[in-house]
């Protein structure tokens, strides 16, 4: 009895052992038949829709980079000099294509000391993984308190001086505006420059914050690959669309302790961008000429005939 129970006890072990293998089941199998065919299927499916997943980094015709943006126009002058951050907080920025910079008014509301608009901008391009240099991240980071997210605002921009586009593609007649440098101030006087599609919507997400005691309001926004995002959340939507070769995107950013309201600050920042929009853009590639495929020389697009 003792060596039946020890040879039933083996033969049990080795039913189960043959029964757990996998390989021995006819479900695996058709399973893992499906998986290595949607494998080989998959780049056949990628390259016949023409999609993109790897993405080339891709720089604006003009080669500006965004310290290029003029530090004086009608309404704003620079204060004091530009900030370059060390090595290490570049290295943690994630790109060196950066400006910070501090314009005050030249002609504040009567009464008014001169507001200063505290301007930053960074410029990341290629394989766009995440998004996190933004104030309600850093800022907190920094030992801020969020006092208050007052959401995406629209900005009062005075659209007379823009233009509708009409060298764009189809899909977006009406959408797309160019605007006019300055002849006084920019470096390119009375060029018009494509601004990103449905600019006149442009919002700035906009949050109050709190340190020792005071007030800081905060707001940005973002241009990826020629389309406009608030939230950084959104900014993989737009630089990441599957069929776009390339991938960019700024980020545009006002902070100020010298106003009361985010809706002040949205104003501020809309009287800034009247005169400096087009010079944002000029450090950013054109769109409508990357789709085109007119730009950048190696464009896939303009090598499949593109127009």
């Amino acid at each position: 009895d003792r060596c039946d129970q020890e040879i039933g006890g083996e033969g049990e072990r080795g039913m189960t052992t043959r029964a757990s293998n996998p390989f021995r089941s006819a479900a695996v199998w058709v399973s893992f038949l499906v998986l290595a065919g949607a494998a080989i299927a998959l780049p056949a499916t990628i390259n016949a829709m023409r999609l993109r997943i790897d993405k080339k980094p891709i720089y604006p015709q003009s080669g500006l980079t965004l310290e290029a943006i003029p530090t004086e126009t009608e309404s704003f002058i620079r204060v004091g000099t530009d900030v370059r951050e060390e090595a290490e907080v570049e290295s943690v920025l994630g790109t060196k294509n950066y400006v910070t910079r501090a314009y005050a008014e030249k002609n504040p509301p009567p009464g008014k000391e001169p507001r200063i608009l505290q301007f930053h901008a960074a410029y990341y391009t290629g394989s766009i993984d995440t998004v996190p240099h933004v104030p309600d991240r850093c800022f907190v980071g920094g030992g801020m308190q969020i006092g208050e997210i007052l959401g995406n605002l629209q900005l009062p921009l005075d659209t007379s001086r823009w233009r509708v586009s009409d060298d764009v593609p189809e899909r977006w007649h009406g959408r797309i505006h160019t605007v006019r440098l300055s002849n006084q101030y920019s470096s390119a006087p009375g060029t018009y420059v494509h601004l990103p599609l449905d600019a006149d919507q442009t919002k700035l997400r906009t949050m109050k914050f709190i340190a020792e005691g005071q007030t800081l309001f905060a707001g940005y926004f973002f241009v990826a690959n020629g389309g406009l995002a608030a939230r950084s959340e959104d900014v993989r939507l737009l630089a990441f669309n599957l069929e776009d070769h390339y991938a960019y995107y700024v980020k545009v950013q006002f902070t100020s302790n010298d106003v009361e309201t985010g809706d002040e600050l949205a104003e501020l920042a809309g009287r800034f961008l009247n005169e400096q929009y087009g010079e944002i853009m000029r450090c950013v590639p054109d769109w409508t000429e990357v789709e085109a495929g007119r730009y950048p020389p190696d464009n896939p697009k303009r090598q499949s005939g593109a127009t």
